[in-house]
């Protein structure tokens, strides 16, 4: 289970939203399976169906959580128009088995946000706690 405030949540969607037509990314650190800090990183692809971290902005994001003593617990990105689970190009770039992937869906009115481990090529579902 991956703990994450409703605020931390409200951030994601608002990144989600804000990128629209584009998929959006980033990290979610903290300690545990808590998440306590998001990183919004820029979407080099500049794509609507997939995305690729800035490096820059992936290695500084990694040095901030480490001197604040936390760790990437999950990376995060956005389907504009399609449902929150994770398609055949984010199972094949899913490489590391120890974070959780986190999609948030723009596709219905309602934003649809779900968490997923992946581990050599199979996927599964995880809860998500929201937390205050």
């Amino acid at each position: 289970m991956l703990q994450i405030t409703q605020q931390i949540i409200n951030d994601i969607i608002d990144h989600a939203r804000k990128g629209l037509p584009e998929e959006v990314c980033g990290y979610l650190a903290g300690t545990g399976r808590t998440v306590t800090k998001q990183f919004r990183l820029t979407n080099i692809d500049h794509s609507f169906e997939h995305f690729s971290f800035d490096p820059k902005e992936q290695f500084q994001a990694v040095r901030e959580a480490r001197n604040l003593g936390l760790e990437i617990l999950a990376n995060y990105h956005s389907h504009p128009a399609t449902p929150a689970r994770p398609s055949e190009e984010d199972i094949r770039l899913a490489f590391d088995p120890n974070i959780s992937y986190v999609i948030v869906s723009l596709a219905a009115e309602l934003p649809d946000i779900k968490s997923f481990m992946i581990q050599n090529g199979e996927v599964e579902k995880e809860e998500i706690q929201v937390i205050r």
